[in-house]
């Protein structure tokens, strides 16, 4: 199967214009970019994608194998540069898909004009011996995992409120909910694993690419440190600081993020 089947892709905005290829995060798919597309789209290739085992992606294509670790994702990016034959793109990775970003971009550098690293996180588990801190402790990351596996719909009407922040903004909490549950279980819970679990902040060093860090002003799943970090790591990347809250700034503050995504894309070309 070629990837952009496999991916469910799809391909707006202008001909010819700077390609930009927007990643969704764990228990989302390319529904979540809509309010940032539309002021993309007048001046650059958007390119959409889920990952395979969410969205519209082809269940079929799904393999544990594969998927146990942030490399197979990073694979399919690289697959899809390749098959889409766009030239270089700027990969704009939320969540967790900014490490899938990091790892294909260290592989292949001439594959990316660059990389927007929305709200990321290396290692979402503190390191107090390294003086890292990434938000969880080691017990609270097993106490999140045992209760998703033991009931994904009840923890994802727990959790998603939580990441998406905006309590004042219930239905972004709602929708976020909603998405997580139309996720399988069975892919749910291994890709919160290799979510949760994976530590990537090595890999940091290895970018060299221009890249943006763009970290959410507040965030229950990525504290401020974090992006500090990731940018300290980076080899001349930026940092800016959204003014948007929560987990998820493309839903709570799309204009917001479709300006940062877009000056930074603009210029990288």
């Amino acid at each position: 199967m070629d990837a952009r089947s496999r991916n469910h892709v799809t391909v707006t905005g202008r001909s010819g214009g700077p390609v930009v290829m927007l990643a969704h995060g764990f228990g989302c798919d390319q529904n979540m970019w809509r309010l940032v597309v539309p002021a993309l789209e007048r001046d650059f290739t958007v390119v959409l994608f889920d990952h395979v085992g969410a969205g519209g992606s082809d269940l079929t294509a799904w393999s544990r194998r594969r998927y146990s670790t942030l490399d197979g994702y990073a694979d399919d990016v690289l697959e899809l540069c390749r098959e889409l034959a766009l030239g270089p793109v700027t990969f704009v990775g939320h969540s967790v898909s900014a490490m899938m970003g990091v790892l294909a971009a260290a592989r292949e550098p001439e594959a990316f004009a660059g990389l927007v690293l929305l709200a990321p996180s290396p290692c979402f588990i503190d390191d107090p011996e390294a003086g890292y801190r990434g938000g969880f402790s080691a017990e609270d990351i097993d106490e999140l995992l045992e209760s998703l596996e033991a009931n994904y719909l009840g923890w994802s009407g727990a959790m998603a409120p939580v990441i998406m922040g905006n309590p004042d903004r219930p239905e972004l909490g709602e929708e976020l909910t909603n998405s997580f549950c139309r996720t399988d279980p069975e892919i749910a819970r291994l890709f919160a694993r290799v979510t949760f679990l994976s530590d990537n902040r090595t890999d940091l060093a290895k970018v060299g690419v221009p890249t943006l860090v763009a970290q959410c002003s507040s965030d229950a799943i990525a504290p401020p440190e974090v992006g500090a970090f990731v940018h300290a790591q980076i080899p001349g990347s930026r940092l800016v600081t959204l003014n948007a809250t929560g987990h998820c700034p493309q839903l709570a503050a799309p204009e917001e993020t479709a300006a940062a995504i877009a000056a930074f894309a603009g210029a990288s070309q």
